[in-house]
């Protein structure tokens, strides 16, 4: 498997950072008229040589854009209607994924994997430019994102899934080293692992058990912001009376399959494999109300946990339940709210911290997680819950936050600034600590920082510690 980082790989990341839409081979539109039958149609696109037909069919609001390729030819021919009596429209896919010709690539290619489709038709403007292809596309750009998705998508076993999520490691490298914003590696990463978590369910979870359950990713993997791989934290609702005999014996399969791919078993046992996080939508409605209302020290922590959660497969309808349930229980909660928000607040920061960043011979390290990044994400995730924000991810938590008069939006943005320098660095540091056989963690030296990102992080520490001051004061911190 290529996991090559030499001078080939960086140029084509660096083409992938600077290219738009229009740089790859967009092909130009070849209409035909909706009602035109298939054989009609067939014959013109072989007299043009082409594969791929756009659509134009007139509709009670106007025109629709559709298309027609040699797939959706090979089902038409399953049909009891022979080819030459079907209008080209009954076969076609309409509702398009569009992208616009100066977007960037990388766009593209996320939203080829988003939605699954291997085609997206290019405007500027009003102005139809044509198709851009998945094969044009990975041409464009070797060896990358759209591949690993395919290997996911066509895995056949537990070993062909392994290989693809080995890819994923390779990829971030490469996204890394191109330059790619750490957003967009978070998000096209994030993605892939819910495709990969996803297919590794359908292989193990018989069909019954897939349609009667909603398969759970949490923490830092539900919102979006995981990039290399770290603890799994994962749960499975079920649906109120159904059971199946060998749930835990899948559970268990499913847990340790993706510990052989990379992702270690959650200390915590926050995973399929404990009966509490695979329960009935019933039985979690009471966990939850114990988590807030008990006296379990437990509670804050496991309910931020389950706050982050994502569906990724199965009926995304049972934790749309639960969620509403928790937003019913949490009403005048305010006791409950302080105790949740003060974990953001639980970390000290260390003596002096300010000189060290700038005495560079330091060797005492600094957690960018407990230090950085969690007391952002955690008082984020708080005043979401007071204020009942359900978006899964800090960045989009923060806009709605901002957009309702929460957060001040000049410190939404420091914010916002703040955690993606964090994640940046975090991930500098541990992409380098792979690179020499270490085992990556949140542990970074002062003396290992350059002046540069001594001085970001200082900015970004600052930050943090006035968001903890506001914490402190909505939460009414101090009285606890």
């Amino acid at each position: 498997m290529p996991t090559s980082r030499g001078p080939e790989s960086q140029r084509e990341m660096l083409s992938l950072v600077t290219a738009r839409v229009r740089d790859a081979y967009v092909r130009k539109p070849f209409y035909v008229n909706g009602g035109l039958d298939l054989v009609s149609v067939c014959r013109l696109l072989s007299q043009q040589g082409l594969t791929v037909a756009l659509v134009k069919d007139a509709t009670a609001d106007g025109e629709r854009l559709g298309i027609f390729t040699t797939t959706d030819l090979r089902d038409a021919l399953l049909r009891d209607v022979p080819p030459a009596a079907l209008a080209v429209r009954e076969v076609s896919r309409f509702g398009l994924i569009e992208i616009d010709a100066d977007a960037e690539l990388f766009e593209a290619l996320w939203l080829m994997v988003r939605h699954r489709v291997h085609r997206l038709l290019v405007r500027d403007g009003e102005q139809v430019l044509g198709v851009l292809g998945q094969l044009d596309l990975v041409s464009f750009v070797a060896n990358h994102s759209h591949i690993v998705a395919v290997q996911i998508d066509e895995a056949e076993s537990v070993d062909d899934l392994k290989a693809a999520a080995l890819r994923i490691d390779a990829m971030v490298g490469l996204l890394h080293d191109g330059g790619i914003k750490i957003e967009r590696i978070a998000r096209l990463v994030g993605e892939m692992n819910h495709r990969l978590f996803a297919r590794l369910w359908s292989l193990l979870a018989p069909p019954e058990l897939v349609a009667n359950s909603c398969l759970l990713v949490m923490g830092s993997e539900g919102r979006g912001e995981q990039i290399l791989k770290t603890d799994q934290d994962n749960a499975l609702l079920l649906r109120d009376g159904f059971d199946h005999p060998r749930l835990a014996e899948i559970a268990a399969n499913f847990n340790a399959a993706l510990a052989e791919f990379g992702y270690p078993p959650c200390p915590g046992q926050i995973m399929l494999t404990n009966p509490m996080w695979r329960a009935s939508v019933s039985s979690f409605r009471e966990t939850l109300r114990e988590w807030i209302y008990g006296a379990g020290p437990d509670g804050p922590m496991h309910l931020a946990i389950f706050y982050d959660a994502a569906a990724v497969a199965g009926d995304a309808t049972l934790l749309r339940e639960v969620r509403e349930h928790l937003d019913r229980i949490l009403a005048g909660g305010d006791a409950f709210l302080a105790r949740f928000a003060a974990a953001a607040d639980q970390f000290d920061e260390p003596q002096r911290w300010w000189q060290r960043l700038t005495a560079r011979n330091d060797e005492q390290p600094l957690d960018l997680k407990k230090l950085g990044t969690f007391p952002i994400v955690h008082g984020v995730r708080a005043l979401s819950l007071q204020h009942g924000v359900h978006e899964s991810g800090t960045a989009a938590r923060l806009r709605r936050l901002v957009e309702r008069g929460i957060v001040e939006p000049e410190l939404g943005r420091d914010l916002l600034e703040a955690l993606h320098y964090l994640m940046a660095l975090k991930l500098r540091h541990q992409l380098r600590q792979r690179e020499q056989g270490e085992t990556p963690g949140n542990l970074v030296r002062p003396s290992e920082l350059s002046t540069m990102d001594g001085d970001q992080l200082k900015d970004a520490l600052a930050i943090n510690k006035r968001f903890r001051a506001l914490l402190r004061q909505r939460f009414r911190l101090d009285a606890l």
